[in-house]
């Protein structure tokens, strides 16, 4: 199931990207969430021994599949919130808020 969610919210985070300003990134988290989804569906594929190829229990610490896929894509998140901060802090038109050619 996590690889479900991971990779509903790379189409989402995909689809995004072609709707909302470049400043926000989308293309850096579609792509983490497009790598992930990748790892995982290889994982899956090496570690399939019959059965159901989407599993909606774990034997981790989380037993639902869908909580261990949100789990798996909050660190995402806050990486690429990070990214976002970081690339408008550098912006010079947005430290002070002034327009570019009149900052301090």
């Amino acid at each position: 199931m996590w690889l479900a969610t991971t990779s509903a919210a790379a189409a989402g985070a995909t689809l995004a990207g072609f709707v909302l300003p470049k400043n926000y990134k989308l293309g850096f988290l579609a792509m983490m969430l497009w790598g992930a989804a990748v790892m995982i569906f290889i994982d899956h594929i090496l570690g399939y021994e019959g059965g159901q190829f989407l599993e909606k229990t774990t034997d981790g610490m989380i037993k639902n599949g869908a909580g261990l896929g949100v789990a798996m894509l909050a660190p995402v998140f806050i990486i690429w919130i990070i990214a976002v901060l970081i690339e408008n802090l550098k912006s010079p038109s947005h430290s002070l808020g002034l327009p570019a050619g009149r900052q301090g």
